[in-house]
């Protein structure tokens, strides 16, 4: 087990200044088996990008935060492949992705004064790999130490997955007969799904303060649970079936999620938009088999475009599913939608 203080310090950041050890805490290797994986599929009932169709946070995210007990559990590392478009490398991730997510947090602050730490306690939780791959965790804040009394948004569970010094530079230009200009310097390292020692060199790498007013940026990454939507489902008399009610998260599409959740839309009196006489469009949004009738919770879709619109203005209520995507605004609520709404009388 490794749990050590460490205080952040304007020199090299991270000095050593005692020692910290939990017995909660227990130190688990981290194998290819069981801590590092390939991300390469995609769950089906989700956007690409992940909360792509949620749009602009609205809420506080804060409160999606997890206990510390479940985060220790769920942290885990991805192994994500080189492509066209992606330099790929190893993530932080968590073990329960259905549930869960890994967010990202910036926090800025201004670079204390030389001597004064931090005051943030680092905890490894997987490692012991010779070639220094692991998670270390933030295990402590201190009362009184200088990230409290700056009261910025940094917990415990917490991973620092990079850090970046900011700070501007002057230099005369023509000898001083123009002026100065200004110019700003970013340094930065990743300690990302680094052990303990790992995430220890890469800080003390940081070059020493040129200036009394530099920055400190703080990647950060928390884990949090996925905003949850319950939706009622009620169907026609003439389908025969009874109300039920899903749960879905945020980000999701409406009629994937829906039909992995085992609810069918395919409305065979839908007036289609396309050549077919059956069957749907595979989500291109011209069938209308699975549009649905919005009477609760409007506002937590994302809201339509321009094409969807123009298709549905006849019903403003109606939404086509495989274009709509819950939990906008990453808000949780309650959602009541008729299936097959040509089917109403």
């Amino acid at each position: 087990m490794r749990c050590k203080f460490y205080a952040v310090t304007t020199a090299a950041l991270l000095s050593l200044a005692g020692a910290f050890i939990s017995p909660r805490h227990t130190r688990v290797a981290l194998s290819s088996r069981d801590k590092i994986r390939n991300a390469n599929t995609q769950p089906l009932y989700e956007s690409a990008a992940p909360f792509a169709g949620s749009g602009p946070r609205q809420v506080d995210m804060n409160q999606y935060n997890l206990p510390l007990e479940i985060i220790e559990q769920e942290w885990s590392a991805n192994v994500v492949a080189k492509t066209i478009d992606n330099e790929g490398g190893i993530f932080l991730s968590c073990k329960n992705l259905r549930e869960y997510f890994v967010d990202h947090i910036e926090v800025e602050i201004p670079r204390p004064a030389s001597g004064v730490g931090l005051g943030i306690g680092l905890q490894e939780i997987a490692g012991g790999r010779e070639d220094g791959l692991g998670i270390t965790v933030v295990s402590d804040l201190i009362e009184d130490g200088y990230v409290n009394s700056l009261d910025v948004d940094i917990m415990r569970g917490d991973s620092i997955a990079g850090i970046s010094i900011q700070r501007s530079n002057s230099k005369d230009v023509n000898g001083g007969s123009v002026g100065l200009t200004d110019s700003r310097e970013t340094v930065s390292i990743s300690t990302e799904c680094l052990g303990y020692d790992g995430t220890v060199d890469a800080i003390l790498s940081l070059p020493d303060a040129k200036t009394d007013d530099e920055t400190l940026v703080l990647n950060i990454r928390r884990i949090r649970r996925k905003p949850k939507i319950t939706v009622n489902l009620k169907y026609p008399p003439s389908q025969d079936t009874p109300d039920e009610t899903i749960e879905l998260f945020a980000g999701e599409n409406l009629r994937l999620g829906m039909l992995v959740r085992g609810v069918k839309l395919n409305d065979p009196l839908a007036k289609r938009f396309d050549t077919k006489s059956e069957g749907n469009c595979g989500a291109g949004g011209l069938c209308r088999t699975c549009v649905v009738n919005i009477q609760k919770g409007e506002d937590l879709l994302a809201p339509q475009k321009t094409a969807e619109k123009q298709m549905l203005a006849d019903n403003p209520r109606w939404r086509l599913g495989c274009k709509a995507f819950v939990g906008y605004g990453m808000k949780e609520g309650e959602m009541t939608v008729q299936v097959n709404p040509n089917q109403w009388d």
